[in-house]
């Protein structure tokens, strides 16, 4: 499933490109900017994108930095790591998301 995930992602966002080059060389140069001069290294990057990639639901975006996370070295133990800290955070931001709730409640 997930080789087919890349591999439709990747023709996907090449006939995008197609369809709108600036909107996708606006975001290609958006991952540049965030790797240069960085002062995290490529496995760290991948991790955080990973972490993103699920509280975000982005099956593409998963398949995507998992390739790319392993290219840089990132074990499956470091990717369930950064996962862990990916779901306590979903679940404190849905904690923290609901006293607005609360809150809206009270004011409405």
């Amino acid at each position: 499933m997930w080789k087919e995930t890349l591999s439709n992602l990747i023709k996907g966002v090449g006939n995008f490109a197609k369809t709108n080059p600036s909107v996708a060389n606006a975001v290609h140069q958006l991952d540049v900017a965030t790797r240069e001069n960085s002062v995290l290294d490529a496995k760290t990057h991948e991790l955080i994108a990973l972490a993103v990639a699920v509280t975000t639901r982005c099956d593409g975006c998963i398949s995507a930095h998992v390739h790319a996370a392993k290219k840089a070295g990132a074990s499956k133990e470091e990717i369930a790591a950064a996962l862990g800290t990916a779901i306590a955070l979903n679940a404190g931001a849905a904690y923290v998301y609901s006293s607005h709730v609360v809150d809206a409640y009270d004011e409405l």
